[in-house]
């Protein structure tokens, strides 16, 4: 037998393999343009680099958070030559804290850069334009933000308990004591928060805490372990300072400390109150949502004698406004304590002509019992991956007009691809500015048949 030959290395039949980039390297770019998703895009060496905190034209010095083959994630650590359309960060924790990637670009720049991130996805994918673009839906660009997911995390090696928000690119924590986008009543909660949890007996079983802004102010506390009763206590006059309800989340579901309690937000214009809990999807700009409700309503023109289908319903956010202009709405979601909760919203209202059903919406709509007497009009708000194969069947269920709500460009002009080849055209679209700071584009789509 012939004696193996060790040590030699052979090189792969592609060619020699590029050594990759460290994570932390810096390195000098120039960028050439943005991304769609607001990362400067700069070219080095056979590399494709995306730069958070970087624009056009400028020069500047990136950190590597990764690099993945030729592409490379970075973020920006200094700017050499800055564009005259960059402005000093609003936020003291810009460049460390991963929530507000755009800031620094002027609010007015980053509507235009979500339009043209609406306009390239529908002209790349679909092959169309919309009759009409309607302007931007847009509030404040600070203080909007209803609902936050904060950090928490023991640190045994420090012997300490990082509270904060996720860092850019990494599952490090930056620890916040102030979040320009928060709404004004979670500030001072948000401020106190670090200390308190800090004084608990064992911090190192403490998961993550929520806090909510509606028609009441709360604090949820996800926990691995029971809390003592002290703890509690310390707790429960955490959030009688700040007039906020407390909720605990162990095994199970999450609970009010006072079973009483209910959260829930207000539709103003419609004299609605929808009730939801901890877990429920919840829009978290309240401003932006009541405007979004009306342009769809505006656009959807429903007329007293229509039977309306709302697909992807959720709490009944879109469901019960429309039940105030029809004859009859049925409304459809895919899981079943959403279903529970929009049914009894639209009691709580006193909507009687509602019915609600559960339904998987990722699949066929194969004839469902619901969906037979047909509709006049359709509005769907699915959730990212969009809803190709619920559109693939709405011309069948007679619909002349439909409303596409979207929080993802990508799969709307995917679906369009699919209502334009059942006859239907594009009337109107726009932007819906939900997340202002952000490069997170939402939008709104007419579409008719004749």
């Amino acid at each position: 037998m012939a004696k193996p030959v060790r040590g030699l290395r052979f090189q792969p039949s592609g060619g020699s393999r590029a050594a990759q980039i460290p994570v932390g390297k810096k390195q000098r770019l120039t960028i050439e343009r943005l991304a769609n998703d607001g990362r400067g895009i700069a070219f080095l060496e056979g590399r494709t680099w995306f730069v958070v905190g970087a624009l056009a034209g400028e020069e500047v010095e990136a950190r590597v958070l990764g690099a993945h083959g030729k592409v490379v994630e970075a973020r920006t650590e200094r700017v050499f030559s800055a564009s005259d359309l960059r402005r000093p960060a609003p936020c003291a924790h810009a460049g460390r804290c991963g929530g507000c990637s755009v800031q620094h670009l002027p609010h007015d720049e980053q509507l235009a850069l979500k339009q043209r991130m609406l306009a390239e996805q529908l002209s790349r994918v679909a092959g169309v334009e919309p009759e009409v673009w309607a302007p931007p839906l847009s509030g404040p660009e600070f203080g909007y933000r209803r609902r936050a997911r904060v950090a928490v995390r023991w640190d045994a090696k420090a012997k300490k308990l990082e509270v904060g928000f996720r860092a850019a690119g990494s599952q490090d924590i930056v620890a916040i004591d102030e979040c320009p986008v928060l709404v004004q009543p979670l500030q001072p909660i948000m401020s106190r928060l670090p200390a308190m949890l800090q004084r608990l007996s064992k911090p190192q079983a403490l998961g993550h805490v929520e806090l909510f802004s509606g028609s009441a102010i709360a604090v949820l506390l996800r926990h691995m372990a029971p809390l003592s009763a002290a703890d509690r206590e310390i707790l429960q006059a955490f959030c009688a300072f700040h007039e906020a309800q407390l909720w605990l989340h162990g095994e199970g579901e999450p609970q009010p400390m006072d079973s009483d309690q209910v959260l829930g937000y207000r539709l103003e214009p419609w004299n609605l109150q929808l009730a939801y809990r901890p877990g429920d999807f919840v829009q978290v700009n309240a401003g932006v949502n009541e405007a979004m409700v009306a342009q769809a309503l505006e656009w959807l023109a429903p007329q007293a004698d229509e039977r309306v289908l709302d697909l992807f319903c959720g709490l009944g956010n879109f469901a019960l406004p429309l039940a105030q202009n029809v004859r009859e709405v049925v409304a459809v979601e895919g899981v079943a304590t959403m279903v529970a909760r929009a049914a009894e919203n639209a009691a709580s209202n006193n909507l009687h002509n509602t019915r609600f059903f559960q339904a998987d919406l990722s699949q066929p709509l194969n004839d469902a019992e619901w969906a037979r007497e047909g509709f006049s009009a359709v509005l769907l708000d699915p959730p990212r991956d969009g809803a190709f194969e619920v559109v693939r069947k709405l011309a069948s269920l007679g619909a002349k007009r439909l409303v596409y709500v979207s929080c993802n460009p990508a799969t709307l002009a995917r679906d369009t691809v699919e209502l334009v080849r059942q006859g239907y055209r594009l009337k109107r679209a726009g932007i819906l500015d939900m997340f202002p700071q952000t490069a997170h584009v939402e939008a709104m789509a007419l579409f008719e048949t004749s």
